[in-house]
């Protein structure tokens, strides 16, 4: 069984391709959600997070406070890192044991926004980065998310560029709106099971 990361930049637009290797019948691991069910669930993510950033990170019902660690994350990289430090390894232990009961699978994919600037790639058989103009990029976030564009803007100076993960990626998907996704993502899926026949 191969593993593959698929990643890109906020508003590349991942989630979509995601989608299409779903449709597939291809197992994929979303970290983001993984991410955000651990912070919620796991008592040993709980613990760290409240003893890195105090009582505040959850709210009375024992969920995580959003607005306050966001807060504390966004413009901060020294807690970006220490927040990162506490999720990305529970991510990455989360994410075996899910690969575990898809192991007779030709190939499974976990989509991460983080997977060069954390290093998961050295884990990782072949790697997909989607890009995408950052104009087009800015525009999906700002009516995605509802937030401004100096907003979209930090967000986007926590990734790496897109130009330096290109260097490392093993297959690009353009998301410019000019080039069929879907033929993208089928040219890759018939590579990736070239590669294990």
């Amino acid at each position: 069984m191969l593993i593959v990361g698929l990643t890109g930049g906020i508003g590349a637009g991942k989630s979509v391709c995601s989608t299409i290797f779903e449709c597939l019948d291809v197992p994929v691991y979303i970290s983001d959600i993984a991410a955000k069910h651990l912070l919620a669930e796991d008592p040993g993510v709980k613990k760290a997070i409240i003893d890195a950033f105090g009582q505040k990170s959850y709210t009375s019902e024992g969920l995580p406070n959003r607005k306050y660690l966001a807060a504390r994350v966004f413009d901060n990289p020294k807690n970006l890192k220490k927040i990162n430090g506490i999720v990305h390894p529970a991510v990455r232990m989360d994410f075996i044991k899910w690969g575990q009961s898809h192991i007779d699978e030709p190939y499974i994919v976990q989509e991460s926004a983080l997977i060069f600037e954390t290093g998961l790639d050295q884990f990782m058989d072949f790697t997909i980065l989607v890009v995408a103009p950052d104009d087009v990029r800015i525009e999906r976030v700002m009516q995605r998310d509802q937030v401004s564009h100096t907003e979209v803007r930090q967000r986007m100076d926590n990734q790496n560029p897109q130009e330096d993960n290109m260097k490392k990626a093993d297959f690009i998907i353009e998301n410019d709106g000019q080039h069929s996704l879907i033929r993208q993502v089928l040219d890759i899926h018939r590579n990736l099971l070239d590669e294990i026949r």
